[in-house]
């Protein structure tokens, strides 16, 4: 299964990823994509699961729904920013995503599981590999975890007066980011369990997707 997937791309990189969010142990499967077109930002249920897309319109990307969990994402450029995935919402703790997919950054970008929990709000990211930068380099470490035979890292920051699923608000970000970063530039696969929910103490998970990310240069 696949939490949530960010990738970040620069320069005229195309990248793709296909990920399902498992049910009954099934694991995830790929589902092509090779059009480059522009997909409105939307959300909404398909096939059993929540879905989520958004882009600030300045990238040629391209998000399509499968079958079951399945999605892909594909872009070009270095302009622009997005982020979709299939999850759950509401989730759980006991929610398990696995993946496999492809994963070849080109600079600044990262594969991750992404969510936000209620009370308290919190935004958070289970990060597998990343290109070129760290996206947790600013955050301050607080520990670490061992979690399906991995370490991850777990890093806190605070977000003032940011975007956040109820408006502009002050809340904790969190990272668990797995050390070392899985090598990337081929078929990768993988397993979530308790990588970060320990340290969320709540149990209102808002959409955990298994998601990708561009941040624009």
């Amino acid at each position: 299964m696949f939490s949530l997937s960010s990738i970040f791309v620069t320069a005229a990189a195309v990248a793709s990823v296909f990920a399902m969010p498992a049910t009954n142990g099934t694991e995830g499967e790929f589902f092509g994509l090779v059009q480059r077109a522009g997909t409105p930002s939307s959300t909404g249920t398909s096939n059993g699961f929540y879905y989520s897309w958004w882009t600030d319109g300045a990238a040629q990307a391209t998000y399509t729904n499968g079958a079951g969990g399945q999605y892909s994402l594909s872009w070009s450029g270095n302009n622009g920013n997005l982020v979709g995935g299939k999850g759950w919402n509401p989730g759980t703790s006991t929610n398990v995503i696995s993946y496999s997919g492809t994963y070849q950054p080109n600079g600044n970008s990262y594969l991750s599981v992404y969510g936000w929990t209620r009370s308290p709000l919190i935004e958070y990211y289970v990060v597998e590999s990343y290109g070129s930068y760290n996206p947790s380099s600013a955050a301050a470490k607080k520990g670490s975890v061992t979690c399906d035979g991995a370490s991850y890292d777990i890093l806190q920051t605070t977000r003032v007066n940011q975007p956040s699923i109820d408006g502009t608000q002050t809340f904790q970000q969190f990272w668990s980011v797995r050390n070392p970063k899985k090598n990337p530039g081929g078929s990768i696969s993988g397993t979530f369990y308790d990588c970060i929910y320990p340290c969320l103490q709540t149990h209102l998970y808002i959409y955990p997707l298994l998601a990708l990310m561009r941040l624009g240069t």
